[in-house]
């Protein structure tokens, strides 16, 4: 199995949408900031942010396990 490298690009916080649906004093997840970069397999990296893990793991695991970058997702939008 290998290690995928995980780069943080950038952290972002829908102002709007805050504003409308959530808490008071909102704020963009401080657990990580763009230039963090993770390796992982099939479990979460120490730091890393669960709903972010969430969103991702499914292609963490399958490149960790051989999938091949240059047809994943049908090679149509992610490099």
């Amino acid at each position: 199995m290998k290690k995928v490298k995980i780069t943080i690009l950038k952290t972002t916080l829908d102002k709007e949408l805050a504003a409308e649906y959530g808490i008071d004093g909102l704020t963009a997840c401080p657990m990580m900031k763009a230039g963090d970069v993770f390796y992982a397999d099939y479990a979460k990296p120490q730091g890393f942010c669960d709903e972010a893990w969430k969103a991702i793991y499914q292609y963490v695991f399958a490149l960790a396990h051989g999938a091949d970058k240059s047809l994943f997702y049908y090679g149509d939008w992610i490099k």
